[in-house]
């Protein structure tokens, strides 16, 4: 979706397949959307529209307009032709099927923007985490976490937290062990790689802590110690997320030119098209992406 007014954002409806037709469809059409921002929908929403498209099946046409939407969203928000995106969820198999390389939307986006670097954050009012590593298979997180990309990852969401009303962001890091290794008798990673990124973080001015047990960190952040945690791997930072804030929570990509947000759920095959699909999250979704959108734009006429 696009949006024009006041900030806004560009839903794309993802998967036809699954519920993203409907929900984009439904966020485009709310007054708290319509009241912020003027949507531009991307893809298909009317029955006749999406009948070539088997209801909760992966095919490789559904996987071919996903991507196809996103990069039409991509570079029209890339030419200012929409102020923001919100995506709605793709299937990776789908992407797989359609002889796509990429997993998802971030890796996409990153490589259609020339991005360096992006990073998937969780948004709520609650609580807020961001992703070191993705959509990998577990056995290769702990190869994937090295010093430099917990630096990165770190030092990146850094700078892009302001932006989220936390000018000096606290940021705590999960370790990657239980109990954070226990120095070392539960696995050599925690004080091997994490500590050592953290200290040279800390060098530099970025107020982070860790490594933190990851059985308590969530806890603390949502109790206020911390405005935000960096999770090691996909299931550790996402669990906490949705038991929290579930239907609120906003995916937000970080390091990208562009504004892009999207829902914190997916495709959900099993209730496409039967309208028992929940809205919530692409609401908020398409409202944080005007939001953004808004606020750059003010900083841009302060300039």
């Amino acid at each position: 979706m696009g949006a024009g007014r006041a900030g806004g954002s560009a839903p794309a409806v993802g998967d036809p397949a699954g519920i993203g037709p409907e929900i984009a469809l439904f966020a485009a059409n709310d007054p708290a959307v319509r009241a912020i921002c003027e949507p531009v929908l991307y893809g298909p929403t009317s029955a006749a529209d999406l009948a070539p498209y088997a209801v909760g099946r992966v095919s490789r046409e559904a996987g071919q307009l996903a991507y196809d939407l996103i990069v039409k969203a991509g570079e029209d928000a890339l030419a200012g032709r929409v102020d923001a995106m919100a995506t709605a969820p793709v299937n990776k198999e789908a992407f797989a099927a359609a002889g796509l390389p990429w997993k998802g939307h971030t890796d996409l986006l990153a490589y259609l923007t020339g991005a360096g670097q992006a990073l998937m954050m969780f948004h709520s009012d609650v609580l807020r985490v961001v992703l070191a590593t993705v959509h990998i298979p577990l056995a290769e997180v702990p190869r994937a976490i090295t010093q430099a990309l917990i630096e990165d990852v770190v030092g990146l969401t850094a700078s892009e937290l302001p932006r989220f009303g936390f000018p000096v962001p606290r940021i705590a890091v999960a370790g990657l062990n239980p109990h954070a290794g226990e120095h070392g008798v539960l696995g050599s990673e925690d004080e091997r790689v994490l500590r050592p990124a953290i200290e040279s973080c800390r060098a530099r001015g970025i107020e982070v802590s860790g490594p933190i047990p990851a059985d308590t960190v969530f806890v603390r952040a949502l109790r206020g110690e911390f405005d935000v945690v960096v999770a090691c791997y996909h299931d550790q930072g996402l669990i906490p997320v949705k038991l929290a804030a579930f239907g609120k929570a906003v995916n937000v990509t970080l390091g990208l030119p562009i504004i892009r947000t999207s829902v914190d759920h997916g495709t959900a095959f099993d209730i496409a098209r039967k309208g028992l699909a929940d809205p919530s999250s692409m609401i908020e979704a398409v409202k944080l992406a005007a939001t953004l959108a808004a606020q750059r734009a003010d900083g841009d006429r302060s300039r």
